[in-house]
């Protein structure tokens, strides 16, 4: 017996139209500028900075010019190589590109599965009745699907979100990274010019001392320590010159520079402190808002109570299919063609003997429990993370104050005061070279302290908003020395 199901069931319609997203969270999703409001907005509000989509060639092409157009041959304060890293960073860009395809996925949770359509045609009867013999066919929806399509629409909403706060995180890592980098280049280019001056100072010394060695009047001993001084002065130059070039290189590797647009300058000094720095009394409140991880851990909380909400509402049911449709038949009993059409509806299911959802159960309450330590975790690392972030803002400025203000004007006294006696035949050559020695030493700690200061500056919106709380790179000394001269 031949048979054709037919759906215009009205049942199977409504299921399929209840099911369906609503054309506003559609827009939302399959809107890759929507998607990126969000990043764009934070950069402007936080950062003071802009951010672009690339989506095309010509897109590309256009930043690029942008780009080159700004580093060319110009000089990069911090502002401008974090703008720069923000429109030039194709890791950042990635990252942007990733939201598109997590904002895709998040449309693609919330479509209804498409009904299965099956139709066969078999031949003749062999009593050659028609053309054929009988028609088959059927259309099969899920079922589950509609009746979940609300937890599925609310976890692709979470999962949005979290996609965007995760491209809003990545940003705010590039332009935190960028800041660290300028500052460790520029650092590193002043203490290699700090080493510079003290070696000038080592050489006309050294040569000095030449001459009164060839009149007899210096030592062997003496010239020999002027001279030492002078070779040592030279490799710590050429090690901090070395260490400048790949702060630099860092440095452009954050921006996302090459070719030409590597022809860029930095400058020679770190910008001068600030007379104060302001206080934060409410500042783990602040992080703990604003804080972009954090709100991450918060959504993921979220989506796990929403799945552990729909494992129970289906627990015992893993898989329900809907299969509407009319018999039709058609039969030659000698007196003519016979036509016969019945109505049909199967519901298909499984049975849960063996798996009661128990075990699905047991695992969303578990993951839900683990996301509510690990947010729990997060926000207490963040108070500290703060509380750090600023008493390292407010250490280093008092540090870097107290070399400025007090140590440098005292080493620099008593080197003037030594030369005096040194051409007044008053001090011996040991103690003007370990006078000098010692104020080259202080200068290079007062340049550390400063930059150790502008590092906690740019850790301090890190910590505060996102982004990576962690140090720089690490410490300028005094005897490894990294700098900057000329042109760099």
């Amino acid at each position: 017996m031949g048979r054709l199901r037919k759906t215009g069931l009205s049942l199977s319609a409504a299921l399929l139209l209840s099911a369906c997203a609503s054309p506003q969270q559609v827009a939302r999703l399959s809107d890759p500028k929507f998607a990126f409001g969000t990043v764009s907005g934070t950069a402007q509000s936080v950062l003071g900075k802009e951010t672009v989509l690339l989506m095309d060639a010509a897109a590309v092409e256009a930043n690029a010019k942008r780009v080159h157009a700004i580093v060319q041959g110009k000089t990069l304060n911090a502002d401008t190589a974090v703008q720069v890293a923000l429109l030039n960073n194709r890791g950042l860009q990635a990252a942007y590109a990733q939201l598109g395809v997590s904002s895709a996925d998040a449309w693609q949770s919330i479509m209804q599965p498409n009904p299965i359509v099956a139709i066969e045609v078999a031949g003749l009867n062999a009593d050659g009745v028609g053309a054929f013999r009988s028609i088959e066919g059927i259309i099969a929806n899920n079922l589950l699907a509609a009746f979940t399509f609300e937890d599925r629409s609310r976890r692709a909403e979470v999962q949005f979100r979290q996609a965007q706060l995760m491209a809003v995180e990545e940003t705010l890592r590039v332009a935190v990274e960028t800041r660290r980098a300028w500052v460790d280049a520029v650092a590193a280019f002043e203490s290699a010019g700090l080493v510079r001056d003290a070696q000038s100072t080592a050489d006309a010394a050294s040569e000095l001392a030449a001459r009164l060695g060839d009149t007899g009047f210096l030592k062997k001993a003496d010239q020999a320590r002027e001279h030492a001084f002078y070779a040592e002065l030279t490799g710590q130059h050429a090690q901090a010159r070395l260490a400048a070039t790949l702060a630099k290189e860092a440095l452009t590797r954050q921006m996302g520079l090459w070719g030409q647009d590597v022809k860029y300058f930095v400058p020679n000094n770190l910008p001068r402190l600030p007379g104060h720095v302001h206080g934060r009394p409410h500042i783990e409140r602040d992080a703990l808002k604003s804080r972009v991880d954090l709100s991450l851990a918060r959504l993921e909380l979220d989506s796990m109570a929403k799945a552990r909400g729909m494992t129970e509402a289906t627990r015992y049911v893993t898989d329900l299919e809907l299969i509407v449709g009319a018999e039709h038949e058609r039969e030659n009993d000698g007196g003519g063609i016979e036509t016969e059409t019945t109505p049909q509806i199967e519901l298909e299911f499984a049975i849960p003997i063996f798996d009661s959802g128990k075990a699905r159960l047991k695992r969303a309450e578990a993951s839900y429990m683990l996301a509510a330590h690990q947010l729990a975790e997060k926000a207490v690392n963040v108070r500290s993370e703060a509380r750090a972030a600023h008493a390292s803002y407010v250490g280093t400025h008092q540090i870097a104050r107290h070399y400025r203000n007090a140590v440098l004007p005292l080493r620099q006294t008593i080197e003037d005061e030594a030369l005096l006696s040194y051409n007044g035949m008053i001090t011996n050559t040991f103690e003007l070279l370990a006078d000098t020695r010692a104020r080259l030493n202080s200068n290079l700690m007062e340049a550390s302290a400063r930059r150790d200061f502008w590092l906690a500056d740019a850790n301090l919106v890190a910590a505060i908003y996102g982004g990576g709380a962690g140090g720089g790179s690490g410490t300028a000394t005094a005897d490894v020395a990294s700098g900057g001269t000329e042109a760099h």
